[in-house]
């Protein structure tokens, strides 16, 4: 595994996956491509017709935002888009206060970033790619001194119901201090009910991946989850103190640049 980001490199693996910010249109288009893949053709999200014509995934923001993908065999096999808030305020604001009440955060007075539209190819999803784009993106965390992170996570599918019990998990063991406690504009309404201590493996793994990778970082999430009926799925805020989770990867980049 390589990487190309600033100044910052990071450790080598066997597989040969590249990660580095979007270079041209070329690539951002690229990467636009493999998110219409995963998110409408893969994952049942629904195409406006401009989408489906073009076979690309795209809006406002990936005109303002970094595109960190990841690279293999000449192709883009993940993507991970990233706003700062300079970078916001040109379109109007982040992507997800159109769901969530993100003032809490905006009130943070360092650096926040929003992450959104990860996605990596099926083929890759197990061969390093999703562990590249983590690396890349705590390179891009220290370079930038970004202080916090946050951006929507998903469950698959447009029905709270169906996730009960991870919704009321997500809320009884990873809520966000009342500092960092986004909340729902429109929260989907569950019956939720904690589960017992005996359910709570079971729940844990059967999160998204994704997800499951943001709470062992030691992510928190908002409160209340929106229903995405365009992207068919139900959505929380996850929101990332970078203190907690760059050390382990600050103290590996520092290693690997006295080495």
């Amino acid at each position: 595994m390589t990487h190309q980001f600033s100044s910052l490199d990071l450790p080598a693996t066997s597989v040969e996956v590249e990660v580095r910010l979007a270079r041209s249109e070329d690539e951002v288009a690229a990467a636009q491509r493999l998110r219409y893949r995963v998110f409408f053709e893969e994952m049942g999200a629904k195409p406006c017709p401009a989408a489906q014509a073009s076979g690309r995934d795209l809006d406002k923001f990936d005109a303002v935002c970094d595109h960190l993908l990841a690279f293999a065999d000449g192709a883009v096999v993940g993507t991970y888009r990233l706003i700062g808030r300079q970078a916001a305020e040109t379109v109007g604001g982040f992507y997800s206060a159109d769901e969530f009440d993100i003032r809490p955060l905006l009130d943070h007075p360092g650096n926040v970033l929003e992450l959104g539209r990860s996605c990596v190819d099926a083929r890759w999803r197990s061969r390093g790619a999703v562990q590249a784009l983590w690396q890349g993106l705590a390179a891009y965390i220290v370079e930038h001194r970004i202080d916090l992170l946050f951006g929507c996570a998903s469950l698959p599918g447009a029905d709270a119901e169906r996730h009960v019990a991870q919704l009321a998990y997500l809320r009884d063991h990873h809520l966000a201090p009342a500092e960092f406690r986004a909340r729902a504009h429109a929260p989907a309404h569950t019956t939720a009910e904690a589960g017992s201590s005996a359910d709570l493996r079971r729940i844990f793994c059967a999160l998204p991946p994704l997800l499951k990778g943001y709470l062992r970082a030691g992510a928190w999430v908002g409160e209340g989850a929106v229903i995405d009926h365009h992207f068919n799925t139900t959505d929380v805020l996850v929101v990332m103190d970078t203190a907690a989770i760059s050390s382990r990867y600050q103290r590996r980049f520092e290693a690997n640049k006295a080495a």
